[in-house]
């Protein structure tokens, strides 16, 4: 009998990384789930994340802790405000905005790479986007395919032959409509995510950041009621 093959999926808790995950599970992967406090203003979310790992069945979800606060340079992990707008269109900023977290996707990457190559892995999967996002560079396609070149080289298992590394991007080519199109046919229930870059106290999302309008938006083009905005 063949093992059954096995790919480490980076889960933040939104709607991008569930839908990621799903379609990891649908093509037959066993799932090693990776989320990472870093020291974001919307906590909230590694609640999110937890619920999806049990949901979406994974094998093995790690929670790594490390402070990104420190460094500093975003409105998710400093005292910067996160912009809000009545929609995407108003006052929308040039430029790469403020939620912008210096090289968080290369930090991510890399422990997904270490684990990866501990756990005899030859697969990574990430929710990132090209399409409907917010102008971040590390969603990029040209990034993705930099970050595996680099992989391939800079690790043990690759330089002896043992993995070929690759880095799947599902949903890097899809609109935000079409990513919640694919997620509720796999039967992910968006319920259970957090996207919302700056929630109120009790923890629902603001409804103003450009997350929340980008997840908005995707619904409505999708046909769908948005479960985090449903009764509002």
């Amino acid at each position: 009998m063949n093992e059954q093959k096995k790919a480490v999926v980076l889960l933040s808790g939104g709607l991008d990384s569930a839908t990621t995950m799903a379609i990891a599970r649908a093509e037959g992967y066993e799932l090693y789930a990776l989320t990472f406090q870093y020291g974001q203003r919307h906590a909230i979310e590694l609640e999110a994340a937890r619920r999806l790992a049990a949901a979406l069945g994974a094998k093995e979800h790690l929670i790594v802790s490390l402070d990104l606060s420190i460094i500093g340079g975003s409105a998710l992990t400093g005292s910067l405000e996160v912009p809000k707008r009545d929609s995407l269109e108003e006052g929308e900023a040039e430029g790469i905005p403020v939620t912008y977290v210096p090289a968080r996707n290369t930090i991510f990457l890399s422990y997904a790479l270490a684990w990866a190559e501990v756990l005899e892995i030859a697969e990574i999967f990430i929710g990132v986007n090209a399409v409907d996002y917010s102008g971040y560079p590390d969603c990029r396609p040209e990034y993705i395919a930099a970050f595996e070149t680099m992989a391939n080289l800079a690790t043990k298992a690759c330089v002896e032959g043992k993995v070929r590394l690759k880095i799947r991007t599902p949903l890097i080519l899809l609109s935000k409509a079409d990513i919640i199109r694919k997620g509720m046919a796999l039967g992910v229930d968006y319920g259970m995510t957090h996207t919302c870059y700056d929630p109120l106290p009790d923890g629902r999302a603001c409804g103003q950041c450009d997350s929340c309008h980008l997840r908005l938006k995707g619904f409505r083009e999708a046909g769908f009621e948005d479960p985090a905005f449903s009764g509002r």
